[in-house]
């Protein structure tokens, strides 16, 4: 009985981890094709980015709405209606044959991909007994992981092969799998609603994100002194302000604000934000880099991107067994201290740099990454109670997803602002026979990149050295 019950958690943990990939592996997995998308739905380089942060935007808005949810309704429930919406999504990506369409799409799909983001650590934290949690929330921590980095890779071999429909229809099988499954098999959770919906806390969320990253993204195609742009920041500060009044007076908020009190927790998450954007820096800005300015083929430059999650694959596992004997902290240093030199490197290459050159850079960020990401996952979920872990859960992906959405905008503006700087007039896009223009401005990227994870270096180098003096 026992090893039918070992079975059947084990498999209730594929699907969330299946569910999990996919919805990870969606925000990153359009980033190569967006050139392709960009010719052939007749938009420019900077419009065709709404492919990207729409689905991050809309995910950052809702996570800790469908979090809620799951405490009220039920964990499965939320989790099943998400894994419905995000195949739904998926397959109206697919067969979208205008670009209004598809970020329609898009928002569908990622209103999906909240709802399982949000209770996946949540189900996880049910079904397995406290010897067996770690393990498993190490293994999600890793398909999140995995899903940031294989989708540029995966994206290129799609391309490259048969047609960019195919990176969203791909999950339409293993998403209707996963739905089978889900329903059969994920724990039935309670019948009647737990504790009631902040609404108002949800409605100024939305108001915050919506706005504040809608007018970051369209501010590099219409400036940052427009009026809209002005106005979109403006609200979204004062909601922001307005949403933190509200939070500390519910008596069951949508976000609950004494969390962030564990300085630890905070730190590990502030480093895990730290990390996505400048990993995102890098994400955007090198499938542009190996397409248009060294004329790498989608194909070609799927199996170059390719590498960075294979690296993680072998180093994350063993980094998250090795932080069990000598400690997260140690780990999450060096991990970040790699990674801040690797962007340095990176930002080293230009039109006329080596094929073994780039692979052996885009190795060393990678090996980096793979130590920091599942010891800081660890660190995450090991900071706070049991009965705290879906709001953590919640929290890691809403900032994950911030931290992502933050390092497109951040690549996309600083990119165009300095290739506009070194051409003389105002560019959104690249300028065939000026790669020149693109190397100035993907070297600003990569060196603002590094200096952002050399200030997550910093902090870690202080918690290390505060513990070892707590130990003294």
């Amino acid at each position: 009985m026992e090893k039918a019950k070992d079975s059947s958690r084990w498999l209730i943990m594929l699907v969330v981890v299946m569910a999990t990939f996919m919805a990870t592996l969606d925000g990153s997995i359009v980033n190569v094709a967006l050139p392709k998308m960009a010719e052939v739905l007749g938009v420019t380089t900077s419009n065709i980015q709404l492919v990207a942060t729409s689905y991050l935007i809309v995910i950052s808005g809702t996570v800790l709405i469908f979090g809620r949810l799951g405490d009220i309704l039920g964990k499965t429930r939320m989790f099943q209606f998400g894994l419905g919406i995000f195949t739904l999504g998926s397959l109206l990506c697919g067969i979208s044959g205008t670009f209004s369409i598809l970020i329609i799409a898009r928002i569908i799909q990622a209103i999906g991909a909240a709802g399982t983001m949000a209770n996946s650590q949540g189900i996880i934290t049910e079904i397995f007994p406290a010897n067996e949690r770690g393990k498993a929330l190490g293994l999600n921590g890793t398909a999140v992981a995995l899903g940031s980095l294989v989708g540029p890779g995966l994206g290129g071999l799609i391309v490259g092969t048969v047609s960019w429909e195919y990176i969203f229809l791909i999950n339409v099988p293993i998403g209707l799998f996963a739905l089978f499954f889900a329903i059969k098999k994920l724990p039935k959770g309670q019948e009647k609603p737990r504790g009631t919906m902040d609404l108002l806390g949800a409605f100024l969320f939305i108001l915050t994100i919506v706005p504040l990253f809608t007018a970051l993204n369209e501010g590099v195609r219409l400036g940052f002194t427009h009026p809209l742009i002005l106005l979109g920041l403006a609200i979204a500060i004062v909601s922001f302000i307005l949403f933190l009044l509200v939070e500390r007076k519910k008596k069951n908020p949508l976000l609950q604000l004494q969390i962030f009190k564990n300085k630890l927790f905070s730190l590990s998450i502030f480093c895990g934000y730290i990390t996505f954007v400048a990993i995102f820096c890098n994400n955007i800005i090198l499938p542009f880099y190996l397409q248009n300015a060294m004329s790498y083929t989608p194909l070609q430059t799927g199996l170059i991107l390719m590498i960075y999650p294979l690296i993680l694959t072998v180093v994350a596992p063993a980094s998250g067994h090795l932080s069990d004997k000598i400690g997260s902290e140690i780990l999450t240093f060096i991990g970040l201290v790699l990674v801040s030199i690797g962007l340095l490197l990176m930002a080293t290459l230009n039109e006329s740099s080596s094929l073994l050159i780039l692979i052996l850079f885009i190795a060393f960020m990678s090996f980096g990454m793979g130590l920091f990401q599942s010891p800081n996952n660890s660190l995450i979920m090991s900071t706070v109670p049991r009965d705290k872990l879906g709001i953590a859960g919640s929290i890691n992906a809403l900032v994950r997803n911030l931290g992502m959405v933050c390092g497109i905008v951040l690549a996309t503006t600083l990119l165009y602002s300095m290739m506009s700087y070194k051409i003389g007039y105002h560019v959104t896009d690249f300028i065939p026979g000026r790669a020149d223009a693109f190397i100035y401005g993907m070297k600003a990227v990569y060196i603002t990149a590094a200096i952002i994870c050399l200030i997550g270096t910093v902090l870690t180098f202080f918690r290390l050295y505060g513990k070892k003096n707590r130990e003294i």
